[in-house]
């Protein structure tokens, strides 16, 4: 296996400060109820809802044999089974019955509502569920930054889900980590310690033996796995600012976090790199109507890691990252995803305690939107 070099440049290289020793300088004692999320997250992973002990699951399909009680005359089919098969949800039987795996005497049945009647046989093939079968090794082309016996760095891609959820229950890295090594299939969530969101690029690291997994996991808790993330903003950012303010679910949108009063602690140090003007190609030659937009380019550093950091603390400050859509960020400057990337990683070996530092080079799309705002820096006008 072959291990890669630790350190490449990063995009642009004028812009981002050069990592000084203090990267990776510990920072002390943390309070254990402010733990990043990551690890709660990691704490919350139950491996054996898979459905089996390797965590892959199960594709045998088990057929159920039912009949239909006196005191179950006239119930709904769906509403019936679910009361009949607890384990499985009432929307899976549903799905089922739908999708003509319920057989009612010697008709299929593919309505939910259909009444049962005493005495009458049903059967049901319980096809595996969207959940179960979601770790499961997929082999796929994984962009490997540096790997040994004991972690890998992932310069993850804009786009790519870390690890399945409703929606997204194959073709995640996590699936893409059990097909890599065989390990994976004996740690909690193949290894993953921490994550990116699925429209977020740049550097993971990964722990490939429980050894590491935990090691790791600590060091994030104890805030000694330093990061750092090149944005795109909207508005002109203060040269250098720190957000502490404490995040949460938000109360009116679920999908989204907020700033809350009660929310988990978090900080972000943001550093401005840029500031320029740009604006968008002309629907027409006629048009002259055209936005302008003020856009900084910044540099931001994690001390905690809650989910969706650093997008709700500079919406918060009214600088939502360019094509954020969830936190009010326009598109701009071709960026059709949140303009955010994991550029500069940096932690102590989990098992030699060596000082490891990446840096990964900004993707093409946000390279070429970072480009453009230093041409509108100096001037002239940027962006399509």
């Amino acid at each position: 296996m072959s291990r890669r070099s630790p350190r490449s440049s990063v995009a642009p290289s004028s812009t981002l400060p050069v990592a000084s020793p203090s990267l990776l300088d510990p920072v002390g004692p943390v309070d254990p109820e402010s733990a990043p999320d990551e690890l709660e997250d990691l704490d919350d992973m139950a491996q054996d809802n898979a459905g089996g002990e390797d965590g892959t699951g199960s594709r045998d399909v088990e057929r159920c044999h039912l009949v239909v009680e006196p005191a179950a005359h006239g119930q709904r089919l769906d509403a019936w089974l679910s009361a009949q098969i607890p384990a499985h949800s009432r929307s899976h039987l549903k799905a089922l019955i739908e999708a003509g795996h319920v057989r009612v005497g010697d008709l299929v049945i593919t309505t939910p509502s259909r009444k049962v009647a005493q005495g009458q046989g049903v059967v049901v093939s319980l096809q595996p569920t969207a959940q179960s079968q979601a770790f499961v090794a997929e082999p796929m082309d994984l962009p490997i930054v540096f790997e040994d016996a004991h972690l890998m760095v992932i310069n993850k891609p804009a786009g790519l889900v870390v690890h399945p959820a409703a929606g997204n229950w194959q073709g995640t890295l996590m699936n893409g980590l059990l097909a890599h090594h065989a390990g994976a299939v004996n740690l909690p969530r193949a290894g993953i310690v921490h994550r990116l969101d699925k429209d977020t690029s740049g550097l993971m690291v990964v722990g490939k033996t429980q050894e590491a997994v935990t090691a790791l996991s600590r060091a994030i808790a104890a805030r000694e796995v330093k990061r750092q993330y090149l944005a795109l903003a909207h508005g002109e950012v203060p040269e250098s600012m720190s957000v502490a303010s404490s995040i949460g679910r938000d109360p009116v949108t679920r999908v989204r976090m907020a700033v809350v009063p009660g929310g988990k602690p978090a900080r972000t140090d943001v550093q401005r790199l840029l500031c320029g003007v740009w604006q968008s190609e002309p629907v027409n030659r006629h048009d002259d109507l055209r936005p302008t937009r003020v856009i900084s380019g910044v540099l931001c550093t994690l001390h905690t890691g809650r989910t969706h950091q650093i997008r709700v603390h500079l919406s918060s400050r009214r600088h939502p990252l360019v094509a954020d859509v969830l936190y009010g960020g326009a598109p701009a400057l071709g960026m059709n995803r949140q303009a955010l990337h994991a550029a500069r990683l940096g932690f102590a070996h989990p098992i030699t305690a060596e000082p490891m530092l990446f840096e990964a080079p900004l993707p093409p799309d946000m390279a070429q939107a970072w480009a453009w705002l230093e041409d509108g820096a100096t001037g002239s006008q940027t962006g399509v």
